[in-house]
C-alpha cells in the first residue's frame, strides 16, 4: 500500500482502541493532509483544538495521567517547537520525576512539510529529530520513511510495555510519492 494508505489504516487502527483519544490541529476539521488520514476515525474520538501547541501539549499529559492513550496531532515539527517546553521539560521529565512510577506513553504524531509541488516556506519543513533526540531522554522518536514501517511504528508505539512517550515524524512528500 501507499504511503498515505498505510497512514490511513495506522490511524484506523488507533480510532478502534477503547482508550484512544486525538487532540490538535486539523484533526476534525480539513485544513493539513493529516486530516485525510483520520476521516475514518470515529469524530468522538477526535478533538479539535486552536493553535495553541504548548498548551495542547500540556492537555495531552493531564489527559494521558488519567489513563487515557492520547494521540496528540502537529501538522509540522515547526509547530511542534512552540511545544518544547511541555515536551522536554515535562512529557519526557515525567517518568524521571515519579521514579518510572508515572509513565504517560503518549503517541505524539508531527511531519515535515511537503516541498513538491509546492514549496510552503521554510517555516513548515523542518525536521527537527536529530536535535531533539539529544534533548528527550524518555521519548523515543520514529522517522517513517518507507510506508512498510508505518503500521508497525504506530501499534508499537501503543502498544509499548515501557510506558515510555514515542514521537512519529511523518513527511509529507511522501503523502504522494510513496
Amino acid at each position: 500500500m501507499s504511503y498515505f494508505d498505510e497512514l490511513k489504516t495506522a490511524m484506523q487502527y488507533l480510532g478502534e482502541q477503547t482508550d484512544t483519544i486525538f487532540i490538535g490541529q486539523a484533526v476534525s476539521v480539513p485544513g493539513t493532509a493529516m486530516f485525510n488520514t483520520l476521516k475514518e476515525v470515529n469524530p468522538n474520538k477526535r478533538i479539535e483544538l486552536p493553535v495553541f501547541e504548548d498548551t495542547q501539549m500540556g492537555i495531552a499529559l493531564g489527559m494521558a495521567l488519567t489513563g487515557k492513550k492520547v494521540i496528540s496531532v502537529y501538522p509540522r515539527w515547526n509547530f511542534l517547537l512552540c511545544a518544547t517546553n511541555q515536551l522536554v521539560n515535562h512529557v519526557d521529565k515525567f517518568p524521571i520525576m515519579s521514579e518510572y512510577k508515572v509513565t504517560p506513553g503518549l503517541i505524539i504524531r508531527t511531519g515535515v512539510g511537503s516541498e513538491r509541488p509546492l514549496f510552503p516556506g521554510h517555516q513548515h519543513i523542518g525536521n527537527f529529530s536529530d536535535a531533539f533526540r539529544q534533548m528527550l531522554t524518555t521519548i523515543e522518536i520514529i522517522e517513517l520513511q518507507e510506508p512498510e514501517d508505518i503500521i508497525p511504528s504506530y501499534q508499537y508505539a501503543y502498544n509499548r510495555s515501557d510506558g515510555k512517550s514515542t514521537l512519529l515524524v511523518e513527511f509529507g512528500d511522501f503523502y504522494n510519492e510513496k
